[in-house]
C-alpha cells in the first residue's frame, strides 16, 4: 500500500471511529441517562432515531453527499467535525431530555454527513489494488471505535475500576448531595468528552489532506455540474438507479438489524439477559474486539479472493448468531457468548464493507458521494422508523425478544439472498474503467 494512500486512509478512517463511536457512547450509558431523566423506552427509541445511528444520520448524509460532489471532499472534511464537537458538547452537558435529544440529533447529522465524502476519498485516493483494503482500514476503525468506547464505559461505569474519580468529580460540580443518578451519569458524560477529543485530533489531520485527485479533474474538465444537475442525472440514468436499489437493499436488511445491535445491544444484555451495566458493557466491547480482528484479517485477501466468499460468510455468522440465540435463549450465558462472539465476526466481514466499497465504485465521480448520501438516507431513516417499531416488539422488559429476533433473521436472509443475486464484478478494477463499462465515455 502506498505510503500517501495509507495516509489519507486513517486520517478519513477516523470519521468511521466517531460515528460507530457516537452511537455506542450512547447506548453504553443509555441506562444512565434513563435513570437520571427518567425517561421511558419510547424516549429511548427517539433517542435512537434521531442519533447517528439513524435520522440524524440520514438527514445529514444526503446534504453532505451532494455538497461533496458539488464543492469536493476537502470541503466537507474542512467543517464537519465541528458540527460534530458542538453536538458532542450539548450531549455532555445535558440536564433534560430536550437538550440530550438535540445532541444526539446534531451529532448524527454531522456523521451523516462525513460517511459519503470518507467513503468517496478513500476510493478515490486507492490504488487498484488496495482498494478493498483500504475500505477493510476503515471498517477496522468502525470497530476500535465502539471497542474503545465500551471500554472506557465499563471502567468508568458505577462499580467500574475509575468510577471513583468520575463519582467525585460529579460531586464536586453538583455537591455532596447530588443524587445518586445524577452522579453516575457523568460516567457517560465522560465518555462522550473522549469522542470530543477523537474529534478535534481528526479535525486537525483531515482539513490538512489534498483535495480527491479525481474531483479535480472533474472540476478542471468542467464535468463538476451542479447539485440539482446531479441529482437529476441520478435520478433519469437507469443503471445507477438500478444500483442505488441494489446497495440500499442489501444495506437496509442489514442494517435494520446492525443498528439495533449498535445502540441496543448493551440495554438487551442489561433487561433480557439481566446482566449488570458494567457487564453488559463488557461483552458488547468483546464483540467490537472480533470485528476488528476478523476485518484485518480479511484486509489480507479482499483484493484477491472473490467478494462473494466473504459476503456469504460474515452473513453466515450473523444469521448463526440469531438462530443459536433463539434456540438457546438470551437468558444463558453461554447462549449470550456464542451470540456475541459470532455477531463481532459478522461485523467485521459485512454487509457495511461491501455496501461501502461497491457503493464507491459503482457511480461517476460526478455523482459517487451523493448517490452514496441518497443511499445512506434512505437506510438510516428507514432504521430510526424500525427503532421505534423495534422498542415496541421488544417490550420493557425484553419479553418480545424472541419475536423481535425471528424478524432479524428474515432481514439478514433477505441480505444474503439480493446480495448473491446482484453481486458486480469490480475486484482489479480501476473506477475509471468501472465506469466506462457501466456508464460510457461520458461520464
Amino acid at each position: 500500500m502506498a505510503k500517501s494512500s495509507l495516509k489519507s486512509t486513517l486520517a478519513v478512517s477516523l470519521n468511521n471511529y466517531l460515528d460507530a463511536g457516537a452511537i455506542v457512547a450512547g447506548s453504553s450509558g443509555i441506562t444512565l441517562w434513563q435513570n437520571y431523566l427518567g425517561l421511558s423506552e419510547m424516549h429511548l427509541g427517539w433517542l435512537n432515531a434521531l442519533s447517528a445511528n439513524a435520522l440524524g444520520a440520514a438527514i445529514g448524509a444526503i446534504i453532505g453527499g451532494f455538497l461533496a460532489d458539488k464543492f469536493g471532499r476537502k470541503f466537507i472534511f474542512t467543517y464537519n467535525l465541528l458540527v460534530y464537537m458542538l453536538g458532542v458538547l450539548i450531549v455532555m452537558f445535558s440536564v433534560s431530555f430536550p437538550m440530550l435529544l438535540c445532541g444526539f440529533l446534531i451529532t448524527g447529522i454531522s456523521v451523516g454527513i462525513g460517511v459519503p465524502a470518507s467513503w468517496t476519498y478513500i476510493s478515490e485516493s486507492s490504488e487498484v489494488n488496495n482498494r478493498g483494503r483500504n475500505i477493510c482500514i476503515s471498517q477496522m476503525s468502525w470497530g476500535l471505535g465502539p471497542m474503545f468506547i465500551l471500554f472506557f464505559g465499563m471502567l468508568l461505569a458505577p462499580g467500574g475500576m475509575l468510577y471513583a474519580p468520575v463519582e467525585s468529580l460529579a460531586h464536586a460540580i453538583l455537591g455532596a448531595d447530588a443524587a445518586q443518578a445524577a452522579a453516575e451519569v457523568f460516567s457517560s458524560r465522560v465518555v462522550f468528552f473522549t469522542l470530543f477529543v477523537v474529534a478535534f485530533i481528526a479535525w486537525n489531520l483531515q482539513r490538512q489532506l489534498e483535495e480527491s485527485a479525481e474531483f479535480t479533474a472533474q472540476k478542471a474538465e468542467k464535468k463538476n455540474s451542479s447539485i440539482v444537475d446531479n441529482i437529476k442525472l441520478l435520478f433519469t440514468n437507469g443503471i445507477a438507479v438500478k444500483t442505488v436499489c441494489f446497495l440500499a437493499a442489501i444495506y437496509l436488511t442489514w442494517n435494520l438489524v446492525a443498528s439495533v445491535m449498535g445502540f441496543f445491544m448493551p440495554h438487551i444484555y442489561e433487561t433480557a439477559g439481566g446482566l449488570s451495566n458494567e457487564d453488559a458493557n463488557m461483552l458488547s466491547c468483546v464483540s467490537w474486539i472480533f470485528v476488528v480482528v476478523t476485518t484485518f484479517i480479511i484486509s489480507f485477501f479482499v483484493d484477491k479472493v472473490a467478494h462473494r466468499f466473504f459476503y456469504v460468510f460474515g452473513l453466515a455468522a450473523a444469521l448463526t448468531a440469531w438462530i443459536l440465540i433463539i434456540g438457546g435463549g438470551v437468558t444463558t450465558i453461554s447462549g449470550i457468548w456464542l451470540f456475541t462472539i459470532l455477531w463481532g465476526i459478522n461485523n467485521g466481514s459485512s454487509v457495511q464493507v461491501f455496501y461501502a466499497l461497491w457503493g464507491s465504485e459503482l457511480f461517476p465521480a460526478k455523482f459517487r458521494a451523493g448517490a452514496q448520501g441518497l443511499m445512506f438516507f434512505i437506510v438510516r431513516g428507514l432504521s430510526a422508523a424500525w427503532g421505534l417499531v423495534f422498542t415496541y416488539i421488544y417490550g420493557d422488559n425484553g419479553e418480545g425478544f424472541t419475536t423481535a429476533a425471528f424478524c432479524m433473521v428474515a432481514l439478514l436472509a433477505v441480505s444474503l439472498i439480493v446480495g448473491l443475486i446482484g453481486m458486480p464484478n469490480t475486484r482489479g478494477k480501476s473506477l475509471e474503467e468501472i465506469t466506462k463499462e457501466r456508464y460510457g465515455e461520458n461520464y
